[in-house]
């Protein structure tokens, strides 16, 4: 065995380990409550919240409708829904309800696009953005727990984003998989006093901030990375509010699966490309640890690849005898098993989630062939939503008590 392929084999060890230790961390971290200081809340903002959408004519209807049925007090929260590429018996229909209704046509459909034209056209009277997706549900007191956040002071707070629908194999992966963000790259974040990391949904922003700030956001996709870059660059923290829900439809099939990682993946590694160089300096120069942290993660491989290569070169190198060794290899494997034992919450320990599981490998081949695929795309890949979603009960479709949330 060459000296070169020794040390490309070292490289590829020390990625693989680094990146298991690093989540390894925080889904430890993730076992413990957040501490929360008791704050008053003496002021109920104004918000508005924000539902892009780009041809959702199945899911909006049911979304608006829903969305008026907040505990918060209609007079202090406006529901904005941004149609692009709607039908027009939709937009009648939405127009019968206590919405505002702003029809967009873009030449070139994107999220951060289609929240401008909206926030151009509204006024200043809000004191705080909500931004959800076409398909999202709130639970009835999630601006009640948005506002009490922010008095707290923050300018950018996340929700926990939780499945609506385990009805399909890959649902539940993807549920699991959007679970074990949520307890690393959230609420371990935030037990360990790092910002919350950003997901697309389910997130808010003091008002003028965001209009301010999406201004300058011109992306095809990843736009809350855009954001959180730019709050974290200045030394802004993002909070994390593990009983604000928001219930957000899972993907039916393995090919929308990979699609969605596909786009994730390319997100991570532009945004990586872009972050990197100026948040080493910015840890240098200003000790702003939150912003390499977040440079950090962009490199990170996803869980599932994580622990397959692992597993693989574990067997390769006990075949073959392969430098630096089984062990060292499969211990990497087996923290990363760890990982996944830490962060994924009790009630998916079940049948079905094993019977999800049997379908995984499919899921892990499509993923490594999708990379291939990543060259040069630049359209904004689209993920369609169905109504049959909202049949579904996800096992905390009525979310626990924050006492409850606060024991986990």
């Amino acid at each position: 065995m060459t000296l070169l392929f020794q040390i490309l084999l070292l490289i590829f060890y020390l990625y693989l380990a680094f990146a298991t230790v690093y989540l390894l961390v925080f889904a430890f971290s993730g076992l413990f409550s957040i501490p929360h200081s008791k704050v008053q809340v003496k002021k109920k903002r104004k918000m508005a919240v924000l539902i892009p959408g780009y041809k959702e004519d199945n899911v909006i209807l049911e979304v608006a409708r829903q969305a008026l049925k907040q505990e918060y007090g209609k007079e202090y929260y406006d529901v904005i829904i941004i149609a692009d590429g709607f039908q027009k018996t939709t937009i009648q229909k939405l127009r019968e309800l206590d919405v505002i209704v702003f029809e967009v046509e873009l030449e070139f459909s994107t999220k951060s696009r289609a929240l401008n034209a909206a926030l151009n056209r509204l006024d200043d009277r809000y004191d705080v953005g909500v931004i959800l997706d076409a398909d999202n549900l709130m639970a009835p007191d999630f601006l009640d727990k948005i506002n009490e956040a922010f008095c707290k002071k923050y300018i950018a707070v996340q929700g926990h984003r939780i499945a609506k629908n385990v009805d399909t194999a890959f649902a539940i992966l993807d549920a699991v998989s959007e679970e074990m963000n949520n307890h690393i790259f959230r609420k371990g974040h935030r037990i360990l006093g790092l910002s919350s990391a950003l997901i697309g949904s389910a997130m808010a922003f003091d008002y003028n901030y965001l209009k301010v700030t999406m201004q300058e956001v011109e992306v095809v996709g990843g736009f809350d990375k855009e954001l959180e870059i730019r709050l974290l660059s200045k030394n802004k923290k993002v909070e994390y509010v593990p009983d604000a829900y928001v219930f957000d439809e899972k993907v039916p099939n393995a090919k929308v699966f990979t699609k969605q990682r596909r786009r994730w993946l390319g997100a991570q590694i532009h945004y990586f490309g872009k972050s990197f160089i100026p948040s080493l300096k910015m840890l240098f120069r200003q000790g702003n640890i939150d912003y390499f942290n977040k440079a950090l993660q962009f490199i990170l491989p996803p869980r599932i690849m994580l622990i397959t290569a692992s597993f693989l070169m574990a067997i390769v190198s006990l075949i073959f005898n392969l430098y630096p060794g089984f062990y060292l290899w499969f211990s990497v494997f087996v923290l990363g098993l760890l990982v996944f034992f830490l962060s994924i919450p009790g009630y998916f320990y079940n049948l079905r989630t094993l019977w999800a599981l049997s379908r995984l490998p499919l899921g892990i081949v499509m993923i490594f062939l999708s990379l291939f695929r990543m060259r040069g795309k630049k359209e904004y890949l689209h993920t369609k939503h169905t109504y049959n979603a909202f049949q579904i009960k996800h096992p905390l479709r009525k979310p626990p008590k924050r006492k409850s949330e606060a024991k986990n």
